[in-house]
């Protein structure tokens, strides 16, 4: 019996390719219908270039060259360049600083020329999820210890301080997504809770009046000890635990939460929140910056982000269940909302194809999830395994973030849907992420490290 010679297909997971290009092939055809108009020379169109739809084409020609070079790469290669990689990301997002062009009130973007520009931000993603992985299945690492998980935390949040400093607040949160990785890695429990606790507190300092929520938290803490008052006694500590963790939430309520949306938000970003909430921007919060000084600037400014979001709303709703069909949706084909081909790009499928399209978008991205969370539990490589749940985090991330987006449930914070908005480097590197994946799988009885 003759052995097979191998070739690129051997071990890898056609699945995930066959899901990727589905995806991708989604977000073509939805730029196609937001920026076609009628009259247009659709075969002209696609191979001018000029069109957003065409680019976005020539952009996924590039990532499927781009994704057939990294399968033909050997899996030990990642590994051995990871923290190199990481290293090449800070520096590229340094070099943001002096060279970067401000675009749509970020400064995230380096341009080459008027043809091709470059989102340090968004590319930097693959490189933490490389360099966390690299550390995170190293030998010597521990990662029951404090030490481990603040060195892993680093690596996570150095890049999101960075592109905070570049205005680019969105990305930056994307890189928060990598504690999921690390809570499969051994991070206790207990730093998730404080974490979404910490956000519920600051929610609810914006939505309640601050005397009001200051008497619920001493509430909460009296009940707490009250309930406790067996272990209490037994304990010592505990009561000076409970009223230390009351002073700390009353203190971030009082003082933290005021000071950033003072001297660290943008003005922007802080009526983008209250807008999310349906509430104006308290006075206190708005003092200072430049809307205050210009009344007539702040009602037009509140007023946009209240129309984005507006729009988008009734762009989905209008889709009913079955939708109106491809390139006959009013709102989006009539450029009623704003970013339609990149951050609201989800409001052309929803009034397009309606509920059921929607739905079953929604159900592709949760096989493809399911399907990156299948393919990490089969690893036999600590890298490869903390690699997958890297890739299915920040996907994750993109699609919950951008859809509460579109729908008035999370502020307008300018994250892609993966593989369908619009932008050359988000889909070279969601192609990264998931082709290196799709490479390490296919070496899946490897141990690398």
């Amino acid at each position: 019996m003759n052995q097979r010679n191998p070739t690129i297909s051997k071990g890898i997971d056609w699945l995930l390719v066959w899901l990727y290009i589905a995806i991708t092939c989604i977000g073509i055809a939805s730029i196609f219908a937001t920026t076609y108009r009628e009259g247009d020379n659709v075969v002209q169109g696609f191979l001018s270039l000029k069109t957003d739809y065409s680019r976005q084409l020539l952009f996924f020609v590039i990532a499927l060259m781009l994704g057939t070079f990294i399968l033909l790469t050997d899996s030990k290669f990642f590994t051995a360049t990871a923290n190199l990689a990481y290293a090449f990301g800070i520096v590229l997002l340094l070099l943001v600083f002096p060279f970067h062009s401000s675009i749509k009130g970020t400064k995230s973007i380096i341009k080459f020329g008027s043809a091709f520009q470059l989102q340090p931000a968004e590319l930097c993603k693959l490189f933490v999820n490389l360099a966390l992985a690299k550390y995170l299945s190293r030998v010597e690492t521990d990662f029951r210890k404090t030490k481990s998980q603040l060195i892993a935390a680093l690596i996570a949040v150095g890049p999101a301080l960075l592109s905070i400093a570049q205005s680019e607040t969105g990305l930056a949160l994307v890189y928060f997504s990598f504690f999921l990785v690390m809570y499969r890695e051994g991070l206790p429990a207990a730093v998730l809770i404080i974490g979404f606790s910490l956000s519920a507190l600051v929610v609810a300092t914006l939505v309640l009046p601050a005397n009001m929520l200051a008497l619920i938290l001493i509430g909460i803490a009296g009940m707490t000890i009250y309930i406790m008052r067996k272990q209490i006694k037994r304990q010592s500590g505990l009561l000076a635990s409970i009223i230390i963790i009351c002073v700390i939430c009353v203190s971030i309520q009082r003082f933290a939460v005021p000071f950033i949306f003072k001297h660290v938000l943008k003005p922007y970003q802080v009526e983008r929140i209250y807008s999310t909430i349906g509430k104006d921007v308290p006075e206190e919060y708005a003092a200072g910056t430049k809307s205050e000084e210009d009344p007539a600037k702040a009602l037009k400014s509140k007023a946009a982000q209240d129309y984005n979001v507006k729009q988008s709303k009734i762009a989905i709703g209008s889709g009913g269940l079955i939708g109106k069909g491809f390139l006959k949706g009013t709102q989006t084909r009539n450029g009623f909302v704003p970013e339609q081909r990149t951050d609201f790009i989800f409001c052309t499928i929803g009034e397009g194809f309606g509920f059921l399209g929607s739905f079953a978008l929604l159900g592709i991205y949760l096989l493809l999830l399911m399907r990156i969370v299948t393919v990490a539990e089969r690893q036999r490589s600590v890298f490869s395994r903390c690699y997958a749940y890297g890739v299915a985090s920040v996907i994750f991330f993109h699609i919950t973030i951008n859809i509460c987006m579109t729908v008035g449930l999370a502020p307008v914070i300018g994250i892609p849907l993966p593989f369908i908005s619009y932008g050359g480097t988000a889909l070279l590197t969601f192609t990264m992420l998931l082709f290196i994946l799709i490479r390490l799988d296919a070496d899946r009885q490897m141990v690398l490290r």
